[in-house]
């Protein structure tokens, strides 16, 4: 936790005065709940899991679509945490099928659904197939198993959202914002709450997270010199979600407080701290052939290839926000867990056109990339998407 911590530009974790403040109820709803965690073997799903198991639930069921994912989480909590007396069981089950209709429909029995499922790369934008998976499981997926929730009788809903749902700018953060419009429409029916958080470090499929591959498979390390963020460790993830479970209100988005000055780090600075930490030598590249090249004799020399370069990929933002300006705020409740309150504010025929137009394109079996695009330009005024005709799958 410490390497981590240092490599983020912090060094304490965030929410540990809430925690100890709220420990006492937060045990004890957790103790006498039966939860159900969706998308539970990603890697926020496996902090948020963690968080509830220490805390002995009465019933914790786990699905997610990656066995092999699954199969890690039950062997980490086993070795560190042991066992609860409540019923804990996995399931490899796609939330989007009919195995998993059926499987909720056999039990269904949960006061707390927390979603963690979720597309979550801006390289999905790249094609018109992708995106239309991104929809289905940011949007759709949530819409169905919120209406199951809602079914069943259950206390609460959340799922996780983005910090770049607030004034999108690509397409992923902007399934969110779109995801979080229909959250509105069901939570007249069933309580839900949400979290808009930071990059997670070192989560799977992060850039963080390639560092540990690249130096196992001793290629060199490549990041943007430009683009800076927030992050969170995976711990404090599940935490923050946790939170925004158990306490927050119909409609609450929580997010962590964090400050420009303090917690904004960029990628080629956190590579070169990362390397320090490993015990090697930064050597900056000037392009893919010569750090491919060095790659091969400098790791003997204690030292290691680096490419740092400007960003021009669709989708990137410059800058991180977890609320706009018109969204009203509570950031007295908590020491350092912001809330965005809402009102059931919602446009009903914007919504099942939406639902409409994706269904006749499936139907059909034809979509492009622009149809997609134009449609989510008209559910979100002002959208900021950009597209350059260049990815992340043309670099290193």
């Amino acid at each position: 936790m410490i390497s981590i911590l240092s490599l983020i530009g912090r060094e304490k974790e965030l929410f540990t005065t809430d925690i100890l403040k709220n420990e006492a109820e937060l045990s004890e709803s957790v103790r006498n709940s039966r939860f159900l965690v969706l998308g539970g073997a990603g890697s926020i799903g496996q902090a948020v899991t963690k968080e509830i198991f220490k805390r002995d639930p009465a019933k914790l069921h786990v699905v997610d679509v990656s066995e092999n994912n699954l199969v890690e989480l039950v062997r980490d909590i086993r070795s560190n945490f042991g066992y609860i007396n409540g019923d804990f069981r996995t399931f490899s089950l796609d939330i989007g099928s009919l195995e998993y209709d059926a499987f909720f429909k056999a039990d269904g029995r949960y006061d707390y659904i927390l979603n963690l499922s979720a597309l979550k790369h801006v390289r999905s934008e790249k094609d018109p197939f992708t995106l239309m998976r991104m929809i289905d499981v940011n949007i759709f997926n949530t819409d169905k198993t919120l209406q199951q929730a809602s079914d069943a009788g259950v206390s609460k809903y959340f799922c996780v959202s983005t910090d770049k749902a607030a004034n999108p700018v690509n397409m992923m953060g902007a399934s969110k914002r779109i995801m979080e419009m229909f959250l509105m429409r069901r939570s007249l029916k069933v309580n839900i709450s949400t979290a808009r958080f930071a990059n997670v470090a070192f989560s799977d499929g992060s850039l963080l997270h390639g560092f540990n591959q690249r130096l196992e498979k001793r290629q060199p390390i490549v990041a943007p010199n430009d683009v800076r963020r927030y992050f969170v460790t995976p711990k404090e993830s599940g935490e923050l979600c946790l939170m925004s479970c158990i306490f927050g209100n119909n409609r609450d988005i929580f997010f962590p407080k964090l400050s420009e000055e303090l917690h904004l780090i960029s990628f080629a600075d956190i590579a070169m701290k990362y390397l320090e930490q490993k015990g090697f030598e930064p050597v900056l590249c000037g392009d893919e052939a010569e750090a491919r090249e060095l790659a091969k004799t400098l790791p003997e020399q204690g030292k290691w290839p680096c490419l740092f370069t400007s960003s021009d990929t669709t989708g990137e933002k410059d800058f991180e926000e977890f609320f706009t300006e018109q969204e009203i705020l509570d950031m007295e409740s908590f020491i350092n867990l912001g809330i965005i309150k809402n009102k059931a504010k919602f446009d009903e025929s914007l919504l099942s056109e939406f639902e409409f137009r994706i269904a006749d394109m499936k139907q059909d079996l034809i979509w492009s990339k622009e149809d997609l695009v134009q449609l989510f330009f008209k559910m979100i005024p002002g959208f900021g998407h950009k597209e350059t005709g260049k990815y992340l799958d043309s670099k290193m």
